[in-house]
């Protein structure tokens, strides 16, 4: 019997479950540990509550998790409640699934003054995420800059331009949707270090602005490059440039709201009186290289709101060797020591979609399956329980985890899925006994 420990419950971390499972059949006991008492990670907390049907994966998820050799142990922080030492001590293998849930800092002077946000806190403040709940983002004043070219700070735009209306079936938060529905930005700002040609936004999700009841998207037709030049891009890229050249033609005046991409620009400085006032924005040109690189001239945009949506990195583990350069875990391939593996975005960085991870966790699979014998005659899931017991850790079962769920579905406001319970002790509560 193999006992395999896998730290994080979101895609990564079921992915690699499931992949377990049919590398081991019945001779695998795994136990998933989460810090949070609800499982699925990025799908509950990171995707954009207004895309329902990308969460429909954690129904996948929720196969595996009731699987007779597959638990989930949230609750749990490793680092505090439990050690890595400790982990690889008991199982005969612990895999690392912890994401990249931290911010990347924007790095400009300016960036630690008040309403300069991550895309990781502003994406957990409306998806109810319990460390960003009070997170209180200024939705008020002279306009939003978003700093990023990728699909995240397209839900950000999003997101601050829909009408309450516009949410229904989300699973968004009320305290967001109550927010959002006062906000009173005039003019969101996408800014692009690069060009149109160089952007990582995918069409569906350009595509939807398009479709915005008070807001419109607005390119300045000048930031395009020559038409003809589409034909070398990749499908998927040529159908977004296609669907910037289309809000080229579209006239800004329609709408009370403006998104405005601003390609080949990039933030220098925030700058402000003990608040964001404004971003100082430097105009970029593109080297043979494919680099952005200042060209010296600069010019302001008035905000009193930055989202900074540039990337994310993993936290540091006492006693996991780090790539602070990459962001992640030192790693070769997956592995990081004997008994020790990373998976998904804490392996290889954020890059890739959720069903990037269901091949990685494929990989770590088989390496564990050539690395550990068929049985160690570690305790396994005995003695993390032992362990815990003895600490007095409040272990959150997946039955726990769904009666928390049943109690936000009844919670749930019209047209809404859910209501997200956006506090762990809120969560304990809904548990009961």
């Amino acid at each position: 019997m193999r006992h395999v420990a896998i730290v994080g419950s979101g895609p990564a971390g079921y992915y690699t479950a499931e992949a377990c499972q049919k590398q081991f059949g019945d001779q695998v006991r795994v136990d998933i540990i989460d810090r949070l008492p609800v499982p699925y990670g990025l799908i509950r907390t990171g995707v954009a509550p207004d895309h329902q049907s990308i969460k429909g994966v954690s129904r996948r998820y929720e196969a595996t998790a009731l699987s007779d050799n597959v638990r989930f142990v949230g609750n749990v922080t490793v680092g505090i409640d439990v050690t890595i030492a400790e982990l690889v001590g008991l199982y005969d293998a612990v895999v690392l699934a912890t994401g990249a849930p931290a911010d990347r800092p924007l790095g400009i002077p300016g960036d630690d003054l008040p309403g300069v946000v991550g895309s990781a806190a502003f994406v957990g403040w409306y998806n109810g995420h319990p460390d960003f709940a009070g997170l209180a983002p200024v939705l008020s004043g002279p306009g939003a800059v978003i700093v990023g070219a990728g699909n995240v700070a397209l839900d950000v735009a999003r997101v601050l331009a829909k009408t309450g209306a516009e949410f229904t079936g989300s699973d968004i938060v009320g305290h967001a949707l109550d927010s959002l529905g006062a906000a009173s930005h005039e003019n969101i700002t996408i800014l692009a270090r690069r060009g149109p040609h160089q952007i990582a936004m995918t069409p569906k999700e350009l595509g939807e602005l398009g479709h915005l009841e008070r807001a419109i998207p607005h390119v300045d037709p000048a930031d395009l490059p020559p038409e003809a030049e589409d034909a070398a891009l990749e499908p998927g890229l040529r159908k977004s440039v296609t669907h910037l050249r289309n809000f080229a033609t579209l006239d800004a005046a329609d709408k009370p709201i403006t998104i405005a991409f601003d390609f080949y620009a990039m933030p220098v400085a925030v700058e402000g009186d003990g608040k964001v006032e404004r971003v100082i924005v430097e105009r970029t040109a593109i080297d043979a290289e494919g680099r952005a690189n200042g060209t010296g001239e600069t010019y302001v945009i008035p905000a009193a709101l930055v989202v900074s949506c540039i990337g994310y990195r993993t936290p540091p583990i006492d006693g996991v060797p780090y790539d602070a350069k990459l962001g992640r875990f030192a790693n070769d391939e997956g592995r990081i020591s004997p008994g020790l593996y990373a998976v998904g975005w804490a392996r290889r960085g954020p890059t890739g979609t959720i069903g990037t991870n269901r091949p990685d966790g494929f990989m770590i699979a088989e390496q564990i399956a050539v690395d550990t014998p068929d049985d160690y005659g570690k305790q396994g899931r005995a003695g993390l329980d032992l362990l815990l017991r003895d600490r007095n850790v409040d272990v959150v079962t997946f039955r726990d985890w769904q009666k928390i769920e049943a109690a936000e579905i009844a919670a749930a406001r019209d047209g809404s899925p859910r209501e997200k319970f956006t506090s762990i002790d809120a969560m304990l509560a809904a548990r009961g006994n």
